[in-house]
């Protein structure tokens, strides 16, 4: 089945075509009626000087022999009144005064001429003697018909590019998230092929990480609502001060996961941050070493971002040095160039140099972790989201001496 806007597309450009081929049709028409007139005057100017008025009918009836014989025609002069002066070669009807100009039969034709002064010339003969009439609405006929054939394949390679496109969009639609369309060409209908399949590399990434999300969420949650469940039935058998501050450290513990879960998730649909304001990257810093225990030294830096989740992202550096490191911790700010570094520092046993691009992954755990000692969960993964989402970016950098170094770099606020 033919789509429809291949139809609407190539039936415009037939009647664009059938349009100007009937405009041009009535500008010749008109043109070729006046020269036609003109042509008439022409004629009847040169007959009449052949035959002047004043010329004896022996010296017409000689003239008119000679373009007998010359045209093979059939040929009379007849006064105003209509009656015959002279003539030459076979009789002509009675009427052929009101016959004017025609075809009577095969390539015969017979023509009348009106002199300036009144007699009238009528002529039978093969050829016309005039200008060899063409019908213009033939020519721009064959012409529209020839540009409508020329314009079928262009048309048909367009829309089904467009339906290639529409097939590709509908099967991704169904579910097939892996379909994508051929994005050939450097024209509009590439563009949004391009477009499309870039859109959909997007979603494909985004339901891929919300999947393996869901994932290793659920399966980080059953450990501490296991331990839950069992510091809550020993409770309710001897309720103790130390088993209530495990189901409120238990509850706690799920609750930073659940915050961490929904902030990734929104991280990943925000293209811009929603209000970006200026922040000094020591001072709040020092505020987040002051609240954990860690030591900060540095340089005042202005960047431009959301408040929140930059301390979110320091807070996530510190106790993750806390909690998979050893003291002491501490921060840097600094300047390098257009932008500013702040590095976290412990000196824990490190993550395996084979194992460092992946430290950034949600739940990563390091090998021979066991599964009971839980995983680093959302917090680094959150870092690098935040550090991007500003611009930036965060690495992982071995030290010498042991232990492991964190570095986000963010810009400078422009001035």
């Amino acid at each position: 089945m033919r789509s429809r806007l291949f139809l609407k597309i190539y039936l415009t450009l037939l009647a664009s075509l059938a349009a100007v081929a009937v405009a041009s049709a009535g500008f010749v028409w008109l043109g070729q009626g006046e020269e036609d007139l003109s042509w008439q005057s022409q004629r009847a100017r040169f007959v009449a000087a052949l035959i002047p008025a004043d010329m004896d009918r022996r010296s017409v009836e000689a003239t008119l022999e000679r373009f007998s014989r010359t045209f093979d025609a059939d040929i009379a002069v007849y006064d105003p009144r209509g009656r015959l002066i002279a003539g030459a070669g076979r009789p002509l009807p009675r009427d052929i005064l009101e016959r004017r100009w025609r075809r009577d039969r095969g390539d015969v034709h017979t023509m009348v001429t009106e002199l300036p002064d009144g007699r009238a010339v009528a002529a039978r003969m093969e050829r016309p003697f005039r200008p060899a009439g063409r019908n213009p609405l033939a020519y721009l006929a064959l012409i529209a018909g020839v540009i409508g054939l020329a314009a079928y394949p262009v048309v048909r390679h367009l829309t089904r590019r467009l339906e290639r496109l529409r097939a590709g969009v509908d099967a991704w639609g169904r579910g097939d998230f892996v379909a994508r369309v051929p994005a050939g060409g450097r024209d509009e209908v590439a563009a949004v092929a391009k477009s499309f399949n870039k859109a959909a590399d997007h979603v494909q990434r985004l339901i891929k990480s919300h999947r393996a999300l869901l994932a290793n969420a659920s399966h980080e949650l059953r450990s501490p609502l296991a331990r839950l469940r069992v510091a809550i039935d020993l409770y309710e058998q001897a309720p103790e001060e130390k088993r209530k501050e495990e189901i409120v450290r238990n509850l706690a513990e799920l609750d930073t996961l659940v915050e961490e879960i929904l902030l990734a998730s929104r991280l990943d649909h925000v293209e811009k941050l929603d209000a970006p304001e200026s922040v000094d990257l020591l001072a709040l810093v020092s505020e987040e070493g002051a609240r954990n225990g860690v030591e900060v030294s540095g340089t005042p830096a202005i960047i431009t971002g959301d408040a929140r989740l930059l301390g979110r992202l320091v807070r996530n550096l510190m106790q993750n040095a806390l909690r998979h490191g050893r003291p002491p911790v501490s921060a840097t700010v600094a300047r390098v160039g257009g932008a500013v570094e702040l590095t976290v520092r412990d000196h824990g046993p490190g993550v395996p140099e084979s194992e460092s691009a992946r430290v950034f992954e949600p739940f990563y755990r390091p090998s021979g972790r066991s599964e009971a000692a839980g995983g680093w969960g959302l917090g680094l993964a959150l870092v690098r989201q935040i550090a991007e989402r500003h611009g930036g970016a965060v690495r992982y950098e071995s030290q010498l001496g042991g232990g492991a170094c964190f570095v986000v770099k963010l810009p400078l606020r422009s001035a």
